[in-house]
């Protein structure tokens, strides 16, 4: 198993969540001071150096199986098994990104109420339950017209009231921790799982020296690829010469258009020009049917004869169908799917997730010393 950490820095230490057990000989007062030590100092080692099997460095080698003597590695696991396993790693790392986030927030709920000299219920009753408007009776009547139900809305009042209220609750509470989180010092290490990309010809936006490699693959008819541009294009200028985007294509069978489109991108690539004509691809009115394809490259100024034998002729056919089979090798199944530095997110991630994981291949966690 390899080694994951969360390191999170806040104003103190846990709190227990549960009572100590009953110990003769100390005194009530001693016996609760030693029994916080002891949960805030486990605690602590929990969420600094936790042993867990989503990432991953493969690279480390570790034997999973012997067969007549020779070692099967965990590399050789995930290399191998990339199609059948790279989703199912994916998914295990979600649920403990989740679980750790959920663990982090009540520790930061925990440091603040002691902060103030409160219990945690007294600080979560104090900033969040207090905060938490009920909606006016024509609101409720609202909601009411849209539960689709056939009992009378005197019946069903107090269900639909506690509903609008724990739905604010929660916008309350995630506003509140939200600025915690900002004033805590708080490095996340888990990271997604990891798999050696190779990176080819594939065309690249950004320093190929810089420090992290973001690598796509996309398919131009994909909606989820087109939403997630924003969000790749403001990572790039937040941090400009620090990170490259490596272009993978990725057609899906389920659109028709999508690998021709790709060869007109990399058509579009052969006169300079793959990156205006991929943005133009992921516009919101982009139709890439053969025809919208060839004015594209007119709209960019391309030498249109040049481009319409190239598309014509499915010559960039072959290294689309690499990118693919490396793809499928990887064990991509949809689009968009990223690798950055290796570390694989699938579909629409959030730029806090992205971010999360960039930050984690700039400022790799300092060794500890044995």
């Amino acid at each position: 198993m390899a080694e994951l950490s969360v390191r999170v820095i806040a104003t103190s230490a846990s709190a227990p969540k549960f009572a100590p057990p009953p110990r003769a000989g100390l005194p009530q007062n001693q016996l609760m001071s030693l029994w916080r030590l002891i949960t805030g100092c486990f605690l602590a080692v929990a969420l600094v150096s936790t042993t867990l099997g989503a990432d991953e460095s493969p690279k480390s080698g570790d034997a999973v199986a012997k067969i007549n003597g020779q070692v099967l590695t965990r590399l050789q696991l995930y290399d191998q098994g990339a199609a059948t396993l790279l989703q199912q790693r994916y998914d295990f790392y979600h649920a403990e990104r989740d679980t750790l986030g959920r663990i982090i927030d009540d520790e930061l709920l925990a440091a603040e109420a002691r902060r103030r000299g409160l219990t945690t219920e007294q600080l979560v009753d104090q900033e969040i339950n207090k905060k938490v408007q009920d909606p006016r009776e024509a609101e409720l009547r609202v909601f009411y017209e849209g539960a689709q139900t056939d009992q009378s809305y005197e019946s069903v009042r107090p269900q639909l009231l506690a509903r609008v209220r724990q739905t604010r609750a929660k916008k309350v509470r995630e506003v509140f921790l939200s600025t915690l989180r900002q004033q805590a010092k708080i490095q996340i290490l888990l990271a997604p799982p990891f798999s050696e990309v190779t990176l080819n010809d594939s065309q690249a936006r950004g320093p190929k020296n810089a420090s992290v490699a973001l690598v796509e693959f996309a398919d131009f008819e994909c909606p989820f690829c087109r939403q997630m541009q924003p969000t790749i294009e403001k990572l790039l200028k937040d941090y400009n010469g620090r990170v490259a985007l490596y272009f993978k294509d990725f057609p899906l069978s389920i659109h028709p258009h999508a690998e021709k489109a790709s060869e007109a991108a990399r058509c579009a690539g052969q006169q300079g020009a793959f990156w205006p004509y991929h943005d133009m691809l992921f516009r919101e009115d982009a139709a890439p049917e053969i025809s919208n394809l060839k004015q594209y490259a007119r709209m960019l100024r391309l030498d249109a004869t040049k481009f319409d034998t190239c598309l014509d002729s499915g010559a960039q056919a072959p290294a689309i169908q690499n990118d693919l089979t490396q793809g499928q090798h990887l064990g991509i199944a949809g689009t968009p799917g990223f690798f950055v530095n290796g570390h694989f997110l699938s579909g629409v991630v959030s730029y806090e997730l992205l971010r999360e994981v960039v930050e984690q291949q700039l400022n790799p966690p300092v060794p500890q010393a044995k």
